[in-house]
């Protein structure tokens, strides 16, 4: 598979190592692919040729899927650049929240009556756009490793067939996974996600995850 991600910071270059470490393709595009010499030079040996850089517009055309990793504030103008003809009948997962750092600790700028995954869709409206990865620290997002077992990722999106697929990848990810429904579940996950945000800065460490439990 071909995976071309949209932002070239922690999220992005920790997902493309775990799709890497999978056998697959990835991209990761930038505004400055220059940048991302580090990331795509530890991957040459027996993964080379795995790994590569470019442009925005560059990852979405080599993508069959593709993941949004953009600080929420730089979103628009990265799909803007990548060009939303792109992302047409692709499955794009959304990992943004939609964060205001004005203030710190961040809080959500979108809520309640909307979202950042049901804005990605309506930017991308040819696309089939799943929220997921948002709610955890990437140093956790590829094989997470915790005394209680796999932890839980919760899924929303309007098309079951791409819900799939993100949930064969995130079983290859080593998570359990919930659908919860349609992408206005976004509206749920952002504020989760500020609940594993604020439980960070009160404690000062990422190492949590949620799961759901069951009797």
């Amino acid at each position: 598979m071909k995976v071309g991600i949209i932002g070239s910071g922690d999220v992005g270059q920790k997902l493309g190592d775990g799709f890497i470490e999978l056998g697959h393709q990835v991209m990761i595009g930038s505004r400055d692919p220059g940048k991302l010499s580090a990331w795509a030079g530890k991957h040459h040996g027996s993964k080379s040729g795995r790994a590569s850089t470019g442009t925005f517009e560059q990852a979405a055309k080599f993508g069959d899927v593709i993941v949004i990793a953009t600080l929420w504030a730089g979103t628009k103008s990265a799909i803007e650049m990548a060009g939303p003809q792109n992302f047409a009948g692709k499955t794009v997962i959304d990992v943004t929240n939609p964060l205001d750092f004005s203030t710190m600790p961040p809080k959500l700028a979108i809520g309640c009556t909307d979202s950042a995954g049901e804005t990605v869709q309506r930017m991308l409206p040819d696309a089939k756009v799943v929220k997921a990865f948002n709610t955890v620290g990437n140093p956790h997002m590829f094989r997470p490793d915790f005394p209680g077992g796999r932890p839980t990722m919760f899924i929303c999106g309007n098309d079951e067939q791409a819900k799939k697929m993100v949930t064969d990848v995130l079983t290859a990810f080593g998570w359990e996974s919930v659908d919860i429904g349609g992408i206005e579940g976004s509206r749920l996950l952002e504020p989760l996600a500020m609940l594993w945000i604020t439980y960070y800065f009160r404690t000062n460490t990422g190492n949590h995850a949620f799961k759901l439990l069951r009797k």
